[in-house]
């Protein structure tokens, strides 16, 4: 019945007569009684919930215009109340004004409608369902408000309003606990959320518990269950020859890893002759599915984790330190099983002949970055002396890579080569220092033959045609392309875009040209947040930012799931087993596959950019009062963000730019004085004065200092 009355509707909504109606007037034009307005009620916000209507801001009804298309998204909230919805296929996410939120929740599941003649550039809508709950529980501050009941307090400030706590639900938690707090009663009507304290991190001011509380608001996994680790117990510690049998013996060949000083998990292993003039490359990478069977609670926990997880202290791994660090790690002189990648690759970096085997290993010797670099850039004789065997293969693998990466950038690959950060803490893990990562010939050649590898193994699986996993990256959007541009134009840089896209080449350019300037970190810090995200998908798509149309990751199986799945994938191959049956299992299971890891991957991007955050808040917490100069890094309406040479960045609010009344302008994204016509520009240096920190939001506070503060600072 509920039907006909659905087609009745919007059959009339279809009429050329039809205006817009509320839906008192739709009653009155349909004759519906008093008694049955209910009902009708009911099937309108069916057909919102459908996305077959839509209701203008004015709440009248109109036919959607992407009425077939049933619209159910992701709730983002934003902590002044209204939200976003992003729906999968959607280019651009849907605007919920504060009053259309209609009771959800930051990541809930919802249905939306569209909002008619809306006045923003997004397109506006309200919820009209919560289909499910995405946030189940919060992390936060617990404050006792009296014997009754307390409040817990989100750290995620996109979570809005407390959490009323029940004294009987409070777990004992005093004032200054951070909890984890289980969400029992979502609220509405204005009622405040409900829940029950299932965990206490510990108190606030404890060393670890501010990373803890970091690590619980991800929900990133950090202990392996018993189940698990009796599993990882029963694993060898040693190759067996029933393992090696059948495999190619490499164990002749010369090898090393190459890795930094506390690395522990060793998963690539590198070999390197040359035969008539050509490049015989080894890339030897541990066979991590031997000991991690496939559905096995092993594979179904490192596929649900997707990844190792390395935070500011702390590395939460993808799988167990038994595997990671022992049978699976390629220790020098133990016997280990790897898939190899053999590659001949000629005197101008083409990759003329490869093979894709199982092997057996044994590594002749574990090299740290810093020694490698000491051999080949300081000629120190010392290193040199000890790894004397090694050297020429040293001397041959920087002669390949050199190749190697002038042959990329002759395509338009884009060489990142700016300091990233390492902060130091002490053993209250407070933060003592912040330094540069030291990037080198040693880790320039390790990342150079990595590259090669993925390129190589993807381009085999792509002509086979058969289901894998590939890394892929997409074209820039125009818009932050543009805003980039007009960034660059405050140095004298330009960029050249055809049709709205801009090719690899030309960021490289942008990139080569600000090399070895004071801008040279900040200009590569925002080529990259202006590109799109890489991830991980089955369709071959090309990576923009390495300007290749084939890449995979197949180089880091302890660390990363979809390494782990197209090993598994390359082995059933090799073995004659990727049978009818084995390739639609496959192709059933690798879109989840490759969405869930990407989601993971973003997971821990975040949780691990969150901690850093936290960590140059507190550093700079003990530095109020302190004068940098900086570089105008972003532009918003309510602010100037400036970035620091230590990357640390702060704001200056615009209420804190004296002297005249500052406004954004869109145009040409300047703060601009309305009397004075002040300008300040993206690129723009600026001297600030470190003002407040707030640890908790992790936001830094900058002012612009007096002149007698600056000269003090200069005498100081």
């Amino acid at each position: 019945m509920s039907d006909k009355r659905k087609k009745v509707i919007l059959d009339l909504m279809e009429a050329d007569f039809y205006v817009p109606m509320k839906e008192k007037e739709l009653a009155v034009m349909l004759q519906v009684s008093k008694e049955d307005r209910p009902e009708l009620n009911r099937i309108l916000n069916e057909l919102l919930a459908e996305g077959k209507l839509s209701i203008t801001k004015k709440g009248k009804f109109v036919k959607a215009k992407n009425a077939d298309k049933e619209l159910v998204g992701t709730f983002i909230s934003h902590p002044k109340g209204f939200g976003f919805v992003e729906i999968d296929g959607r280019e651009e996410d849907l605007y919920i004004p504060e009053n259309y939120v209609n009771g959800a929740f930051h990541k809930d599941t919802v249905r939306v409608a569209l909002l008619s003649g809306h006045s923003g550039k997004r397109q506006e809508a309200q919820v009209v369902e919560v289909v499910a709950r995405g946030v189940k529980r919060i992390v936060g501050m617990y404050e006792k408000s009296n014997k009754n009941y307390g409040f817990v307090v989100p750290d995620n400030t996109k979570i809005t309003g407390d959490i009323f706590v029940p004294a009987e639900r409070a777990k004992g938690a005093v004032s200054g606990h951070k909890v984890v707090c289980e969400i029992t009663d979502y609220g509405k009507n204005n009622r405040k959320p409900e829940g029950k304290i299932v965990e206490i991190i510990g108190h606030a001011n404890d060393p670890g518990v501010d990373i803890m509380s970091i690590v619980k608001g991800y929900e990133l996994p950090v202990e392996f269950s018993e189940k698990i680790m009796r599993q990882v117990e029963r694993v060898s510690d040693e190759v067996s020859e029933a393992d090696m049998s059948g495999r190619r013996d490499l164990r002749d060949v010369q090898m090393v890893t190459i890795d930094g000083e506390d690395a522990k998990d060793l998963d690539d292993a590198v070999s390197l002759t040359v035969v008539d003039g050509l490049y015989q490359l080894g890339v030897h990478i541990a066979d991590v599915t031997n000991y991690v069977q496939e559905n096995s609670a092993l594979d179904w926990e490192a596929k649900e984790r997707g990844t190792s997880v390395y935070l500011v202290d702390r590395v939460i791994p993808m799988l167990p330190h038994k595997l990671s660090n022992g049978i699976c790690s390629l220790n020098a002189g133990e016997n280990r099983l790897a898939l190899s990648c053999l590659m001949t690759i000629d005197q101008k970096g083409e990759v003329i002949n490869h093979e894709l085997v199982e092997s057996v290993i044994k590594v002749d010797r574990r090299m740290s970055y810093t020694s490698v670099k000491k051999i080949l850039e300081g000629n120190d004789e010392a290193e040199r002396k000890e790894y004397e065997a090694l050297v020429p293969m040293f001397e041959r693998m920087r002669e390949l890579a050199d190749i190697l990466r002038k042959r990329r950038k002759k395509r338009g690959s884009i060489d990142f080569d700016f300091p990233e950060t390492k902060i130091i803490l002490d053993s209250e893990g407070h933060p003592v220092d912040i330094k540069p990562y030291d990037r080198n010939v040693a880790t320039k050649i390790i990342e150079d033959f990595m590259l090669i590898a993925n390129e190589t193994v993807a381009q085999h699986f792509y002509w086979l045609e058969l289901p894998f996993v590939y890394r892929t990256h997409d074209t820039p959007d125009p818009e932050k392309i543009a805003k980039l541009g007009t960034f660059i134009r405050n140095f004298g840089y330009s960029l050249k875009s055809q049709q709205e896209e801009v090719h690899p080449k030309e960021l490289q350019k942008l990139l080569a040209n600000a090399e070895d300037t004071p801008e040279e970190a900040l200009i590569c810090r925002l080529t990259l947040r202006s590109m799109k995200q890489a991830k991980y998908t089955i369709d071959c798509t090309g990576h923009f930012g390495l300007a290749c149309q084939y890449y995979c990751h197949f180089t880091s199986p302890i660390r990363r799931y979809p390494d782990l799945q197209i090993h598994r994938i390359i082995k059933e191959q090799l073995r004659g087993k990727l049978d009818e049956k084995r390739i639609t299992h496959y192709n059933e299971i690798l879109p989840q596959v490759t969405k869930h890891s990407s989601e993971m991957e973003r997971r821990a991007d975040e949780a691990e950019r969150e901690t850093d955050k936290l960590k140059k808040a507190e550093y700079m917490e003990e530095r109020i009062g302190s004068i940098y100069e900086g570089v105008i890094s972003s532009i918003t309406a309510w602010g100037i963000y400036v970035e620091l040479p230590n990357t640390i960045e702060g704001m200056i609010h615009v209420s804190m730019l004296s002297g005249d009344y500052f406004y954004y302008d869109e145009a040409s994204y300047e703060m601009v004085g309305q009397a004075t016509d002040i300008r300040y520009k993206l690129g723009q240096k600026l001297t600030v004065k470190v003002n407040t920190v707030d640890r908790i939001s992790r936001n830094i506070d900058f002012v612009l200092p007096e002149d007698w503060e600056i000269e003090e600072s200069e005498k100081g």
